[in-house]
């Protein structure tokens, strides 16, 4: 996964900064919803095996669980929620602060992990996830350049926004792994299901927000070879997200994530000849401790000592 992230903010950038009749952003999302169910609906026929198990699959799951789709649509809303109002702070917040602030996301999704799975974390990962905080925000960092062009920026709104954005952030997150994890469906199922009203909300977005603009030039204007390499990049991203939430949990995707902003970072050095800085270097090596800190095994040195002195009986018994 952390591979496939990597090489899609690459290629993204590229596209977004080389490409002459600049693509609509939004009409990409939408057609990566697409790949992705479309991708799922064959993965799903692999896995099922035969066509009348891949039929019945599909009729009971997904055209005959109108219930199990608007399950799983919430977190296509609350994503689509999310994005919103990442870019209504980033409107009314200097990128320093929004950069800062945005990665609470990180601990936000620990904690609703904790409160809404039921799962606890030991004092080590809450030091890793926090440290793993600190080093995207590193790496990620651009000191603020002057510019003569006022902006009106409304800080309370921006903060307030940054706040329903995490919050969406950590609540989609470890929703949709709650929905995978409660029930033997298969993933490949939720996926259609997801991506089904996901469809839905990225195309109303895409008019919504560009509109005239797709009216006028077309919904594939500015597409070339490499943008659609981008958008099969992030369907296959998206559901390699999904097998990571399904088989560990939304944190470690976390930790994937940031993985990937690091070897992005380094490949924009030999591609964009982008200068590494100190705060990358040393961020990039906080995001690494703080991986390999998180996937420490969890000691319970309680129950070694139990054990210790249960040895130690038998032995006296003895």
């Amino acid at each position: 996964m952390t591979l496939v992230a990597a090489a899609y903010t690459v290629a993204l950038r590229y596209t977004r900064t080389t490409a002459e009749e600049l693509y609509f952003a939004t009409t990409a999302v939408c057609i990566t919803e697409v790949i992705k169910l479309l991708l799922s609906v064959a993965l799903l026929a692999k896995e099922t095996g035969s066509f009348g198990r891949f039929k019945a699959s599909l009729s009971e799951h997904v055209l005959g669980s109108p219930k199990e789709l608007m399950k799983l649509s919430v977190p296509s809303l609350v994503y689509a929620v999310q994005n919103n109002m990442a870019f209504l702070a980033l409107s009314n917040l200097d990128a320093a602060v929004y950069q800062v602030t945005y990665q609470l996301k990180i601990p936000c999704t620990a904690l609703c992990t904790v409160l809404m799975l039921n799962r606890t974390l030991s004092k080590l990962q809450w030091i890793s996830v926090f440290m793993l905080c600190g080093g995207v925000t590193l790496v990620q960092w651009k000191p603020v350049q002057a510019t003569k062009v006022v902006v009106e920026q409304n800080p309370l709104l921006g903060f307030g926004a940054i706040a329903i954005a995490v919050l969406c952030s950590g609540f989609a997150g470890v929703y949709f792994e709650k929905v995978l994890k409660s029930s033997d469906t298969s993933l490949w199922v939720r996926n259609i299901q997801m991506y089904l009203s996901g469809i839905v909300v990225t195309l109303a977005g895409a008019y919504l927000s560009d509109g005239a603009e797709i009216k006028h030039k077309g919904f594939f204007y500015g597409y070339t070879y490499y943008v659609w390499f981008v958008i099969f990049l992030a369907s296959v991203g998206g559901l390699y997200t999904s097998v990571v939430v399904k088989y560990t949990d939304n944190i470690m995707k976390g930790f994937s994530a940031a993985a990937a902003i690091v070897l992005s970072t380094i490949a924009s050095v030999i591609l964009f000849g982008l200068q590494i800085t100190l705060t990358f270097a040393l961020g990039a090596l906080l995001v690494c401790i703080s991986i390999y800190l998180y996937g420490l095994p969890r000691q319970d040195t309680t129950s070694i000592q139990q054990g210790e002195t249960a040895s130690k009986e038998r032995i006296i018994g003895v």
